[in-house]
């Protein structure tokens, strides 16, 4: 059988990165190179802080880089002198979550490979499965044709978008009738029919792959004629969105109305915890709700770097073709309590465990008061009791914890965003 000594990886990302940097891990005898026309994500890999974060990834990558790992913008060479070329590894679907795809690569539940069936094909999937059985047993090695391969990745998210979104329709069912969505998905995913796993309300999935691979079959669905299919999994998007309105929503009703001109401190913009990804984060759509009623945000995210939030917020279908308006309205700070210093109220957007650990005693000193705490995250279910003690008025998905809001009397002309409707553009003064 054909032998694999020299593998090509294009595409230095989320994906190409890691999983090269662990097959080299794993197979010493086999020389990995991962390229990429990006030269300062090159630069980035080959130095002491990866373009990425994930927990375990710099040991692995140290461990093998310069002996039979190497990260290179020489594409042509690359190719050339490889055995085999991975595109962003899409001849081979991935099934990693970020924050733990390194565990992900290395213990994998199953390892997905799709080809051609044709003698060449098959030849080809058999080189590659030798490569993954230097650690995972071969029983977890799935062989398919190339478009049960595809299916698989897609579908494999799209059921786990689904369990989201269907877990936070329910979220809001709890909330007005009293019931607590812990509760209920604690009761469900008993039944093993059914499962614990991604029944966990939030404001929402994001990442780059649920929201991009479920909108894939609905178009993939719609392109063969397949409109009752395709209009079944945009539900799974728009619950997702309509998440995120109606938690910015909840926002604004409980602070009187309105935000305009209230400073509003964001804990966590990565869309999970232990990763610095932002994209398609529920933390940007947050954002921007409450900028287009004129929030003041200050963001704290422990792993984001400022301009990479400046740039998502910055986007036209964000900042309404008005980027100056982030600037005006948005602080990016590197300390939790310095955001919550003098603030109406702070919402909780990512799981960060360091924000299980805050001193909130502290923070509700700083805060103006009635000093509000928005828990898209559910991250602070145990500290509840201890909260409402010191003075905070608690609000958090899926359950009501504040029984008796501050009253108050609403403007007529007051502007606000609905759960069901796109939030109206602000008239420029």
């Amino acid at each position: 059988m054909f032998q694999i000594k020299r593998i090509c990886c294009i595409g230095a990302g989320y994906v190409g990165g890691p999983t090269c940097s662990v097959i080299a891990n794993m197979c010493p005898e086999i020389t990995v190179t991962v390229v990429d026309v990006n030269e300062s994500r090159i630069k980035a890999w080959n130095s002491d802080t990866l373009p990425i974060y994930e927990p375990g990834l710099k040991e692995v990558v140290e461990s093998c880089r310069g002996r039979n790992l190497f990260f290179s913008t020489d594409i042509d060479s690359a190719i050339r002198d490889a055995d085999l070329v991975f595109i962003s590894v899409l001849s081979n679907p991935e099934f990693l979550a970020e924050g733990t795809a390194v565990r992900d690569l290395k213990e994998p539940d199953r390892v997905l490979i799709g080809g051609d069936e044709t003698a060449e094909g098959q030849r080809a999937i058999r080189a590659l499965c030798a490569v993954y059985e230097h650690w995972v047993p071969k029983a977890r090695i799935i062989t398919t044709n190339t478009w049960s391969s595809e299916l698989s990745k897609l579908a494999a998210n799209a059921f786990l978008a689904q369990r989201i979104s269907s877990i936070n329709s329910i979220s809001a069912l709890c909330e007005a009738t009293g019931a607590d969505v812990e509760e209920v998905a604690k009761a469900i995913g008993m039944d093993q029919r059914i499962g614990s796993k991604f029944l966990k309300a939030s404001v929402g999935f994001g990442g780059s792959c649920f929201q991009k691979d479920v909108l894939n079959l609905v178009y993939l669905c719609e392109a063969l004629n397949l409109p009752e299919v395709a209009s079944y999994w945009q539900q799974v998007i728009d619950m997702n969105e309509y998440q995120r309105r109606r938690f910015a929503c909840r926002i604004i009703d409980c602070l009187f109305n309105t935000v305009t001109g209230k400073k509003i401190a964001l804990l966590g913009f990565s869309f999970k915890k232990d990763t610095g990804d932002t994209r398609e984060s529920s933390s940007i759509y947050i954002s921007k709700y409450l900028m287009d009623e004129g929030a003041k945000l200050f963001i704290y995210d422990p792993k984001v770097l400022k301009e990479q939030i400046i740039h998502d917020l910055s986007q036209p279908n964000i900042s309404e073709d008005n980027p100056e308006r982030v600037s005006e309205l948005v602080t990016v700070t590197s300390d939790p309590y310095e955001a919550c210093q003098s603030a109406h109220a702070l919402v909780i957007c990512t799981e960060w465990d360091m924000f299980k650990e805050l001193d909130y005693e502290k923070i509700y000193k700083k805060m103006l008061k009635p000093a509000f705490i928005f828990d898209g995250r559910r991250v602070l279910d145990h500290l509840h009791p201890h909260l409402q003690d010191i003075g905070f008025q608690i609000e958090t998905i899926g359950k009501k914890v504040t029984t008796t809001r501050i009253p108050y009397t609403p403007a007529a002309a007051c502007p606000r965003i609905t759960a069901t409707e796109p939030p109206t553009k602000k008239a420029k003064a």
